[in-house]
């Protein structure tokens, strides 16, 4: 697969032999008793909105990019990939479908909040720092421009939305949810991965300007669950052209982001379809990212939705 030459992609899964246990804006998560199989689709939400137009490779970028740090930064704490080579004898027909975007995982308890590092003054940052002086209720040094680095990361936790925005909440608030020693621990290994991760990426030409991370329990340990450090849940910049006091151009949904405002959408659903050239742009950013920090050649990334889209 090139970067210009990509299957066509898949929307929906449809496994009927599995019960469905969660279909989120872009992943479908079906039930294996305790294990997950977690399908990552070509879908893309903007604005909270699923919209009706996929980027083909999403999904396997999404996945590959998880699998690759997850691999990497395994000795800073345990994830949630199952490694017990049990086999799910039923994926067999839907291979074709599932290659490259598909992982089986140990179930966990997920704790009922997102851990955010902040290491730049971006997006809801910068906002926020220019209507209170910080950000998440943690002040900062006055005189900062849009996209300054923190001298240090900030972790700024938040409550998982199902719908909607996720409402950002005070360590303390965290601590009273989770428990006070978990709350640290949690705290402790997001600031842990995001700097080894930070540097990772820096060693490769890219910026990892913030990210949000999840875990849960499994027998009694906290375990790295959901996605890690992609292009949906981290912001990536290019480090060439990187000048503080400004957006700066990022890996992720700036192209998507860019037309739905350019034609003054109100961001309610239904979303409207996007035009092959934005489409073509932004599955273009994504398999950069993918190359750039794996090092891989893109065309070593799995054939996606071979099948018709559904």
């Amino acid at each position: 697969m090139s970067v210009t030459d990509s299957r066509p992609p898949l929307v929906t899964s449809g496994i009927s032999e599995l019960p469905l246990w969660r279909r989120g804006k872009v992943r479908d998560v079906y039930d294996l008793g305790d294990r997950l199989l977690i399908v990552t689709t070509d879908r893309i939400s903007a604005f909270d909105v699923v919209l009706p137009t996929p980027i083909p490779d999403k999904g396997t970028v999404l996945t590959q990019l998880s699998l690759f740090w997850f691999d990497l930064l395994k000795d800073v704490v345990p994830n949630h990939i199952d490694g017990s080579g049990k086999a799910v004898p039923v994926l067999d027909r839907y291979a074709r479908d599932l290659e490259g975007r598909s992982m089986v995982v140990t179930r966990t308890e997920p704790f009922p909040v997102e851990c955010v590092v902040r290491g730049y003054v971006a997006g809801s940052a910068w906002k926020d720092y220019r209507a209170t002086g910080g950000v998440c209720g943690i002040t900062l040094p006055g005189g900062l421009r849009e996209s300054d680095r923190l001298e240090q990361p900030l972790f700024t936790p938040s409550t998982k939305a199902e719908e909607g925005h996720d409402e950002n909440i005070s360590f303390e608030r965290m601590a009273e949810i989770v428990g006070g020693d978990r709350a640290e621990e949690l705290r402790s290994l997001s600031l842990a991965l995001y700097g080894r991760a930070r540097d990772h990426a820096e060693s490769r030409g890219i910026i990892l300007a913030d990210t949000k991370l999840e875990f849960g329990i499994h027998a009694g340990r906290v375990v790295w669950i959901d996605e890690a450090f992609t292009p949906d849940s981290s912001r990536f910049w290019p480090q060439d052209g990187y000048a503080a006091g400004r957006p700066q151009p990022s890996f992720d949904k700036q192209f998507v982001r860019d037309y739905l405002e350019s034609i003054a959408w109100d961001k309610q659903p239904p979303a409207p379809p996007l035009p092959a050239e934005v489409v073509s742009r932004t599955r273009e950013k994504y398999v950069e990212a993918y190359a750039r920090l794996t090092g891989r050649d893109p065309a070593t990334l799995p054939a996606s939705g071979a099948g018709s889209p559904r």
